[in-house]
């Protein structure tokens, strides 16, 4: 399984997350970034034409070989799911319609959810709010792995198997870490992601289902476009919690890359997030900074110092107590 090293504990810190003085810093000296939050009116219009292209690719799949059913589920069609699942990132940021349309935003993210196959923009959004309101939080954010997690997942074999396993920890970490109740929202997610799921089923056979759900679990697990959930938060320095990468893989991620820009301004849709850093340079070039995904996941597997507990975690004990 080889050798067990690296961190047996999380760092932990006691001050407040960077985010909330910079942002206050960087718009009392530019304020004009102001105007860039708000909705992007290109986005619907983006993601649509995605939900319709695997909606024509489950068309064209039912046919295949599995083999081929696979193939394309990896190259092309799960490309296209982990792109959606960031799109719904963006949308939970209500940068669709815009805040004064929240409940547009919910139900347009339970659209761009279909090609998934599995119902997830509701208990994305209720779950993401904390993580930017406790970025790194003991029992609250839950982007932060187990102890569990952290203790066995220690050896290059354990790692691998572990950003193989990725989006099912995603997916029951909450159920652990911080379990809330179902809403109605997440119900009618289900409700709307399972009738579409049967309609599928119903037209072109059990292909292009396993099409969609195979394509979403093995990109958001060991895949190129996978390494922004390891370069996003995870410690490769000492004392930085959050990292960007602005390489050409943030064309089909919606600038998730610019992981930095983003929490220090949520409301800023992933669109505009290259002209944050521009109007405020300063701020952002001198900080560290991936400059490949890929070399992320290498990293991560092979590093003793990275793995599951190399992520920054503190005590919110006031929000705890609400």
């Amino acid at each position: 399984m080889g050798k067990a090293g690296g961190r047996a504990d999380f760092e932990w810190v006691y001050d407040e997350q960077p985010h909330t003085w910079r942002r206050k810093e960087i718009l009392a000296k530019y304020p004009e970034i102001k105007t860039l939050m708000g909705p992007d009116p290109q986005l619907k219009w983006v993601v649509s034409g995605m939900v319709l292209t695997q909606l024509l690719a489950c068309y064209l799949v039912r046919d295949l070989s599995w083999k081929w059913v696979f193939f394309w589920a990896y190259a092309f069609g799960g490309c296209i799911n982990h792109s959606l699942t960031l799109a719904i990132h963006d949308i939970s940021h209500n940068v669709a319609f815009g805040n004064k349309q929240a409940r547009w935003n919910r139900w347009f993210a339970m659209f761009v959810n279909l090609p998934i196959g599995l119902p997830y923009s509701a208990s994305f959004k209720k779950y993401h709010i904390d993580h930017h309101r406790y970025l790194g939080g003991d029992g609250l954010d839950v982007d932060i792995p187990t102890d569990l997690e952290g203790w066995f997942f220690c050896t290059p074999v354990r790692k691998v198997l572990w950003l193989f396993l990725q989006p099912f920890f995603y997916a029951l970490r909450p159920l652990v870490v911080n379990p809330k109740p179902v809403t109605k929202l997440e119900m009618m997610n289900a409700a709307v992601q399972f009738a579409v799921d049967i309609a599928i089923y119903y037209l072109w056979g059990l292909k292009p289902i396993i099409y969609l759900i195979a394509g979403s679990i093995l990109c958001m697990g060991l895949h190129p476009i996978s390494g922004h959930f390891i370069a996003e938060h995870y410690m490769f320095l000492k004392g930085h919690e959050t990292y960007s990468y602005y390489g050409p893989l943030n064309l089909i991620t919606f600038n998730v890359g610019y992981h930095m820009e983003h929490h220090d301004f949520p409301s800023v849709p992933g669109s505009k997030l290259p002209e944050v850093k521009r109007i405020a340079a300063e701020y952002y070039d001198s900080l560290p900074q991936h400059t490949s995904w890929i070399r992320v996941l290498w990293d991560f597997v092979f590093d003793d110092s990275i793995g599951p507990y190399a992520r920054i975690k503190r005590e919110y004990k006031l929000a705890k107590q609400e």
